[in-house]
């Protein structure tokens, strides 16, 4: 009897062992995804990416048939995220909401950072807006000339808040300051959020804010909005001037938001989720929340097409920051 069952449970084990590698194939051979995705953020709740992120995350869940999990990572202007998605493994599952601070100006301001652009892969572009000039009422201020003539009275006095260093609110102060020929003084923040909140509290004057971060709270008068960063009005928010009628036509400046994964994420997998991203955008009820918060929706027509906007765009990105001569201190 012993024998008999030791011999049973023998068979049973080694069934079980010859099994296993099938099991194992048969998990490894389930159709991406499989599991939730990690979808990583660079700045606190509140600011323009979180906003982005959580209008994206559910209509591309429906796309993917599971769910995305938004991530907030903060921290050295959205160098945190981007290392951490550059180090995850390259399987599809942590996926970077990134800005031209992650991608062009982090790497241009500081030679050290724990990631290489070469290790981000880029899928598409997915935004484009303006930035905008809002400023505490308690001011005075209600326009863009009234900002420069009062910068020009008193250099270096006036606080300007952004959501941290080498951010795109940053170097469009930084170009503003360097056309408009005054002298701001940088209060650098770990998000939009808190950034405006400052402005609000009057602990800083000014911001240059992504219009998530702000437009809301313009509308609602707790903010005085001057203006926005592009030459001309934007049709999402046409109340706020231009910079050619700032008496600033020579500046322009807008910031936008893609998506990247590990270099090495496999091409079908990269195909998904582009051509998830690219259906969840294309949903009206995502571009109206997206509109709502002055932001437009702007999708590469392929990959290729966001990589070669990138080899643009990080020339003028990185240009600005030496022109600029913004550092990380």
């Amino acid at each position: 009897m012993k024998r008999s069952f030791r011999t049973a449970l023998l068979g049973t084990l080694l069934a079980a062992a010859g099994a296993l590698p099938f099991s194992l194939a048969q998990a490894q051979a389930q159709p991406y995804p499989a599991k939730p995705v990690k979808l990583v953020v660079g700045f606190a709740p509140g600011g323009a990416a979180d906003t982005v992120a959580r209008a994206l995350s559910d209509a591309m869940a429906k796309q993917l048939g599971q769910s995305i999990v938004v991530e907030n990572k903060p921290g050295a202007g959205s160098s945190v995220a981007a290392e951490l998605v550059a180090k995850s493994p390259a399987d599809g599952y942590t996926v970077l909401i990134a800005s031209p601070s992650s991608i062009s100006v982090n790497p241009a301001l500081n030679p050290k950072l724990g990631y290489r652009f070469s290790d981000l892969q880029p899928l598409l572009k997915i935004t484009a807006s303006p930035l905008v000039v809002a400023a505490h009422p308690g001011t005075g201020w209600r326009s863009l000339k009234d900002l420069v003539a009062a910068a020009r009275k008193a250099p270096g006095t006036i606080n300007y808040a952004t959501s941290g260093i080498g951010s795109a609110p940053h170097l469009g102060a930084a170009l503003f300051s360097q056309v408009a020929g005054v002298e701001l003084f940088h209060v650098p923040f770990r998000g939009g959020a808190p950034a405006v909140q400052s402005v609000i509290a009057g602990d800083t004057q000014v911001t240059f804010g992504t219009p998530p971060s702000v437009l809301e709270l313009v509308r609602a008068g707790r903010l005085r909005g001057l203006g926005v960063t592009t030459a001309q009005r934007s049709p999402l928010m046409p109340e706020l001037p231009g910079m050619e009628e700032a008496g600033l036509p020579q500046f322009t400046i807008d910031f936008w938001y893609g998506l990247f994964v590990p270099t090495g994420t496999p091409a079908e997998v990269a195909r998904k989720l582009f051509e998830a991203a690219t259906a969840a955008m294309k949903q009206p009820s995502v571009q109206q929340v997206l509109a709502r918060e002055g932001t437009d929706v702007s999708l590469s027509p392929s990959t290729e097409h966001f990589v070669a906007f990138l080899a643009k765009d990080n020339a003028f990105w990185a240009k600005l920051v030496k022109d600029a001569g913004v550092t990380r201190d």
